[in-house]
């Protein structure tokens, strides 16, 4: 990957994150210089190692340019069950952490070439069966729809100013030791796994691997602009998730998770984004030519559960 044109250094937030910290490690060996925002100088420093600059505020960064910003900072959605306070801080997270990087650059005088903003495929909304890709314009009323638009409606005043925006919609992203597969697997692995509700809606997931390769595709290629799907090309239903992840582990999947007692517990996020789900397609990577190392749900937990 060629570095950027002008600066090669790239600003992280989220860089402690269960996507942000290979990320940096990935772009420290790429060559780039890595300033990463954080909450917990001491907690980065052990995830990330003396070669990423760390920074608590924009302030301290002194004017340094930076040619690339990838935004990844935000509360996660889908840990526990939403409340007032909870809603209040995954705005704040998302947008006024967006809005902070965008006064701070206003400030400064000089704007990054490329910003790689986070979403999420929530951004669509409840669209059923239907296969979307970066072309269809589609949200709907919910919570996480909404919260998706306005963040990056937040990132595209960047645009205003010459900087390549890409709003990377990210899917479910499967990982070790972290990510959508931390909450599940200890109950597959007492064959007490199995679907949630019906199991008929989609599951738009992806490697982190090719998270982070589609990450870098945005950061290195010019032509990449505007929404992104962070999505591997084959989505699967819950009901085949689960009984793939079950065979994965040769475990039985056998202990569906009745929609209501999902309400019950969850809430409204049940029914935003646990049964409910988008088909979602990476139409924009495929087409610029980016090589899934996992396409297919199998292959891609077998490599995550004989990582070590």
């Amino acid at each position: 990957m060629a570095a950027l044109a002008d600066n090669p250094r790239i600003l992280v937030t989220g860089a402690t994150g269960f996507i942000g910290t290979p990320l940096c490690a990935r772009l420290d060996e790429l060559g780039h210089p890595v300033t990463a925002l954080t909450r917990d100088i001491h907690r980065a420093r052990e995830r990330l190692g003396d070669n990423v600059q760390l920074v608590t505020d924009l302030n301290e960064l002194e004017g340094t340019i930076c040619g690339g910003v990838i935004n990844l900072a935000g509360e996660p959605l889908a840990t526990r069950r939403w409340n007032t306070d909870l809603k209040a801080e995954m705005r704040r997270s998302r947008i006024g952490t967006t809005e902070a990087l965008f006064d701070y650059f206003q400030r400064l005088g000089d704007f990054p070439e490329v910003l790689i903003n986070g979403s999420a495929i929530g951004v669509y909304g409840k669209q059923g069966d239907e296969p979307i890709t970066e072309e269809d314009d589609k949200s709907d009323d919910g919570f996480a729809s909404q919260l998706c638009r306005a963040w990056e409606a937040a990132s595209e005043r960047f645009s205003d100013y010459g900087t390549r925006v890409c709003r990377l919609r990210t899917g479910i992203v499967l990982g070790p030791n972290g990510g959508a597969l931390k909450a599940m697997l200890p109950l597959f692995k007492l064959g007490l796994g199995g679907r949630m509700g019906r199991g008929k809606q989609w599951m738009s997931w992806i490697h982190r691997d090719d998270l982070l390769g589609i990450i870098l595709l945005c950061l290195s290629n010019p032509a990449v602009r505007g929404a992104v799907n962070g999505t591997a090309p084959i989505p699967v239903t819950n009901r085949v998730f689960a009984k793939t992840l079950a065979s994965v582990l040769d475990r039985p999947a056998l202990a569906p998770v009745p929609g209501f007692m999902l309400r019950a517990v969850m809430g409204e996020l049940a029914d935003e984004l646990l049964l409910a789900g988008q088909r979602v397609l990476p139409s924009v990577a495929l087409e610029q030519g980016y090589a899934f190392q996992f396409s297919q749900l199998r292959p891609a937990l077998e490599q995550i559960l004989t990582t070590p």
